[in-house]
């Protein structure tokens, strides 16, 4: 197997006292699509939020590029490659979307590369480019997706670690943004998924994780996960 780019090994994590992930482990090899699927309240976020240190794990270890990442700040884990777009979006509401464009490029320091990669999300996603003036707020859910997965990319991810990506969105819009997933792994980008759309993310993933309770409950090829009768009639509603 190829040398991960990302490698989360027995890693623990807790809101208090409560214990959310319970010994999760799980890697990814630069190039791939990894999936993570689970129920409400599995730690799918947890592991995601864990993995950027926006929230400190209490045990483990998370390594990029062969590099641990515990103790780093979440702006330092950006500059290193990995970049999350977080659950709900999150887009600065009051600015605009050229704006939150460029909050996503506020640590780097090439003009030229920033516009170069600019146009890049508006051939991604054109509705962005004709709304660069509009107040964030007032885009759809589908379009708020759109900008802070565009957000995202404007930091120049290595991996990029996208949060329930299809939550509250349009089905027409979810298409949208599977298939911009889909072209940006085609194009490179290093993916892992959280989804709670099981079949989507399997279809689209190379390899998968079933989260149960804070731990890893099933893991290997998505074709096998999909066509596993426990995964299928618990999370594909087979």
């Amino acid at each position: 197997m190829s040398e991960s780019l990302l490698e989360v090994s027995n890693l623990h994590a807790s809101y208090g006292s409560i214990e959310v992930l319970r010994g999760v482990s799980l890697h990814v090899v630069e190039g791939e699509v990894v999936s993570v699927i689970g129920s409400n309240g599995a730690g799918k976020s947890t592991t995601l939020m864990s993995i950027s240190q926006v929230l400190v794990p209490r045990r483990g270890e998370v390594r990029f590029a062969g590099e641990s990442l515990l103790g780093l700040r979440p702006d330092q884990v950006i500059q290193r490659g990995l970049v999350q777009v977080p659950e709900g979006r999150r887009v600065f509401a009051r600015m605009t979307v050229l704006e939150n464009l460029s909050m996503g490029a506020y640590l780097r320091t090439n003009p030229a590369d920033v516009t170069r990669d600019l146009k890049r999300v508006y051939d991604l996603f054109p509705l962005l480019g004709e709304r660069g003036s509009q107040s964030a707020g007032t885009l759809s859910g589908g379009e708020q997706q759109m900008l802070a997965i565009g957000r995202a990319l404007m930091s120049r991810p290595r991996l990029l670690m996208m949060d329930e990506p299809s939550m509250g969105i349009a089905p027409i819009l979810v298409s949208r943004i599977f298939a911009a997933i889909r072209q940006l792994n085609s194009d490179g980008l290093t993916v892992l998924l959280v989804e709670q759309n099981a079949r989507a993310a399997l279809g689209l993933s190379k390899r998968g994780y079933v989260l149960e309770t804070g731990s890893v409950g099933f893991e290997g090829p998505s074709a096998d996960l999909l066509n596993d009768p426990r995964i299928r009639s618990a999370y594909l509603g087979d």
